[in-house]
């Protein structure tokens, strides 16, 4: 299903859930895994023609920031989507959008905010049409990701053909307008979906972004956190859903 692309919010809701029983996160850490995510990127970009200008550099810097988070997305053990997501603060200002648009991003900062940057969303070609719903497990991880760390932004820098769905899924809002971005010669706009509205009304709308908390522990904890880093990690959302669910407290 393209971005936005009408839909029966029942239908879709139990189709997230039902495309969510054949899905696990990785957390990319390891050089072969990222040589993995490169390969994606470098597919996906290409086939929509959105390649950036130094197309060589798939995997950059930020993406080893300590504050990064890259993801693997698979379908049946299958590599089928990846994303980025920085954990910003007014003490550790990376992320992409912050190289883009600069101003829009430190004021949000020097407000005292806390962001969740997404970024470098990709999702193989071959199953773009095949697993519409993929897209959105994957960026299911962005609200995910915003409660672990309690922010109070999220972030998506994206073309302005995206602006719709970001709007009416993500609740978001324009912060710059459409531009000219040299790096990757085509417009970029920004948005930004306040966390407190994506708790109180998507994951009452699509029960499949909901998670317990040892499902974003897994996902975003470092590593010394653990005895051994979590090779893969379910979906808890099924779980996290169910009326009598400690979890359901966050929703409201």
């Amino acid at each position: 299903m393209p971005l936005g692309q009408t839909f029966s919010d029942g239908n879709f809701s139990a189709k997230l859930l039902s495309t969510l029983d054949h899905v696990e996160y990785r957390r990319i850490e390891s050089n072969e895994d990222f040589e993995d995510i490169a390969r994606l990127r470098y597919r996906a970009y290409k086939t929509h023609n959105v390649l950036p200008v130094a197309a060589t550099k798939l995997i950059d810097e930020i993406d080893f920031d300590k504050n990064a988070h890259v993801f693997g997305v698979y379908y049946d053990e299958e590599l089928v989507s990846t994303i980025r997501l920085h954990h910003v603060t007014p003490e550790h200002r990376v992320c992409q959008s912050i190289s883009i648009f600069p101003e829009a991003v430190n004021g949000l900062l020097d407000a005292g905010m806390t962001l969740i940057d997404s970024a470098r969303f990709a999702i193989a070609p071959e199953y773009a049409s095949e697993l519409s719903a993929m897209p959105y497990l994957t960026v299911r991880l962005t609200p995910v990701a915003a409660i672990y760390f309690d922010a109070d932004r999220v972030l998506q820098p994206i073309r302005p053909a995206h602006a719709a769905f970001y709007r009416r899924f993500f609740y978001a809002q324009p912060v710059v307008p459409p531009r000219r971005i040299p790096t990757y010669d085509f417009d970029l706009m920004l948005l930004a979906s306040q966390t407190r509205e994506l708790r109180s009304k998507m994951m009452k709308r699509f029960p499949a972004f909901q998670s317990e908390a040892y499902e974003r522990r897994m996902l975003f904890a470092r590593s010394s956190n653990f005895d051994t880093a979590p090779l893969t990690i379910l979906p808890t959302a099924r779980i996290a859903g169910r009326p009598n669910s400690p979890e359901m407290s966050y929703l409201t």
